[in-house]
C-alpha cells in the first residue's frame, strides 16, 4: 500500500486533497441539512423541490462557462473565488435559518447563488488535479482523492443526521459554510505551474466550446451514456433526494435518513476499493451492467422502508455506483484527448444534470398525483432501463481497457 500514498508526498496535492476533503464533508451536511430547513418552514413537496431544483438550475447554466473560466484563469484562484462565494452563501442562509427569519424566497436566491458558484468550482478542480502529481501518479492520485471524498461524506452524512436531529439544521448549513472557508483557505497554498498558453494563438471561448462539442459527438460511446445517465440521475435526484426526506419526516425519522445516506457512501468507499485491485478488459460494459443497483434504494423506499434494508441497499448502491464511476473516468482518460479532455468533462456534466432541476421541480406534482409509492417505483424503473439501453450499445461494449495514442489538435 505505500505505493498508493505517494502522491501525498507532494504538497500541492496534499493542499488539494485536504480542500475537497474538507467541503465534501460540509457539502454531506448541508445536503441534508438544507431538505429538512425547508420542511421547516413548509411542508410542500412542490416547494423543497424548487428550492434544490434553483442550486440545480444555476449549476447547470453556468457550468460550461466554469469550464472556460478554469482553463483561462489559474485553477487555484478560481477555486479561492469559488470557495468565498460559496462560504458567504451558506454563512448568510445559516443565520437567517438559526434566527428564524428564513423564507422560500431566500431559500431560492441562496441556491442558486451556491449552485453557480460550484459550476465554477467543478472543472477547476477537476483539471487542478492532474498538474499537483507526476503523470505516473495521477492513477492513484485519483483513487486517493475518491476515497477521501466518500469517507468524508460518510463522516459528514453521519454526524449531519445526528447534528441536525439535535440541534437543528441551521448549524448543518453553519459548519458547512466553515468547510467552504477551510477548503479556501487550503486551495491558496496549491501552487502549480501556471499553463503555457501564447496570447495570440489563444482561440475564442465560443470556439473551445465548439471544439469540446465536436469531441464529445465524435464517439457514440459518451454520448450513449451521457443521454443514459440524464435519466438515471434525474431519477435518483427527484426521487431519491426530494422525496427521501419526506419519508424520512413522516415515516422514518430524520436521523436514519443521514445514516442511510452515510451507508450509500460507505458502499462507494469499498467500491473504490474494489475498483483499485480489479481490472476488466470492458470495464465500460461492466459498469454499464452496475447501474442497475442504482434501482435499489428507490425500491426499498417504495415497498418496505425499513432502516437496515434501506441502509443495506443505500451500500450496494454505492458499491455499484462507484464502479460505474471508475470505469468511466478511465474510459474517458484513455480514449479522449488530453487537449478536449476538460471540455467533453463539461458537456457530459451537463448532459447528466440538465435533467435533474426539472425532475425535482416535477417530483411534488408528480407524486401529488400519482403517489409517493408510485413515483418511487417509476423512479427505480429508470436505471434499469438506463442500463439495458447502453449495455445493448455496441459502442459501449467495445470500449476496451487498453489506452489509445491521440493526437492533440
Amino acid at each position: 500500500m505505500g505505493g498508493s500514498f505517494a502522491p501525498l508526498a507532494h504538497p500541492a496535492f496534499r493542499w488539494l486533497f485536504g480542500a475537497r476533503v474538507t467541503t465534501m464533508a460540509g457539502n454531506a451536511m448541508a445536503q441534508i441539512a438544507l431538505v429538512f430547513a425547508v420542511r421547516d418552514v413548509t411542508e410542500s413537496v412542490t416547494t423543497l423541490g424548487l428550492v434544490v431544483a434553483a442550486r440545480s438550475a444555476a449549476n447547470v447554466l453556468f457550468l460550461l462557462w466554469g469550464g472556460v473560466v478554469a482553463d483561462r484563469l489559474p485553477r487555484q484562484l478560481v477555486l479561492v473565488g469559488s470557495s468565498a462565494v460559496s462560504a458567504a452563501s451558506q454563512a448568510l442562509l445559516a443565520v437567517l435559518v438559526l434566527t428564524g427569519a428564513v423564507s422560500i424566497p431566500a431559500f431560492v436566491v441562496l441556491a442558486v447563488v451556491n449552485g453557480m458558484s460550484s459550476a465554477f468550482s467543478l472543472p477547476a478542480s477537476a483539471a487542478l488535479a492532474p498538474q499537483t502529481v507526476p503523470a505516473e501518479q495521477r492513477q492513484r492520485a485519483n483513487a486517493l482523492l475518491r476515497l477521501g471524498r466518500n469517507s468524508s461524506m460518510i463522516a459528514g452524512a453521519s454526524l449531519g443526521g445526528l447534528l441536525i436531529a439535535f440541534a437543528g439544521p441551521g448549524w448543518g448549513l453553519a459548519v458547512d459554510a466553515l468547510s467552504f472557508a477551510l477548503a479556501g483557505l487550503c486551495f491558496s497554498f496549491v501552487r502549480v505551474a501556471a499553463a503555457e498558453v501564447p496570447a495570440g494563438h489563444r482561440p475564442g471561448a465560443l470556439s473551445e466550446l465548439r471544439a469540446g462539442w465536436a469531441e464529445f459527438v465524435s464517439r457514440t460511446w459518451v454520448w450513449v451514456v451521457v443521454v443514459a445517465f440524464t435519466f438515471v440521475n434525474a431519477a435518483y435526484a427527484g426521487g431519491t433526494m426530494v422525496l427521501g426526506p419526506v419519508l424520512a419526516d413522516t415515516v422514518m425519522g430524520r436521523e436514519t435518513w443521514g445514516f442511510v445516506l452515510a451507508a450509500q457512501t460507505a458502499g462507494m468507499v469499498a467500491g473504490a476499493l474494489v475498483a483499485l485491485r480489479t481490472r476488466m478488459r470492458r470495464p465500460l460494459l461492466f459498469g454499464a451492467v452496475c447501474v442497475v443497483a442504482f434501482a435499489f434504494l428507490p425500491l426499498a423506499l417504495a415497498l418496505r422502508p425499513e432502516p437496515w434494508l434501506l441502509m443495506v441497499a443505500a451500500f450496494a448502491c454505492g458499491l455499484c455506483q462507484e464502479q460505474f464511476g471508475v470505469a468511466w473516468e478511465t474510459s474517458l482518460q484513455q480514449h479522449v484527448p488530453q487537449d478536449r479532455l476538460a471540455r467533453v468533462y463539461s458537456y457530459d456534466m451537463l448532459g447528466s444534470l440538465v435533467a435533474v432541476p426539472l425532475a425535482q421541480l416535477a417530483v411534488g406534482p408528480v407524486s401529488g398525483v400519482a403517489g409517493i409509492t408510485a413515483t418511487l417505483l417509476g423512479c427505480a424503473a429508470l436505471p434499469v432501463l438506463a442500463a439495458v439501453a447502453m449495455v445493448l450499445s455496441r459502442s459501449v461494449r467495445s470500449v476496451g481497457n487498453t489506452p489509445v495514442v491521440l493526437s492533440s489538435r
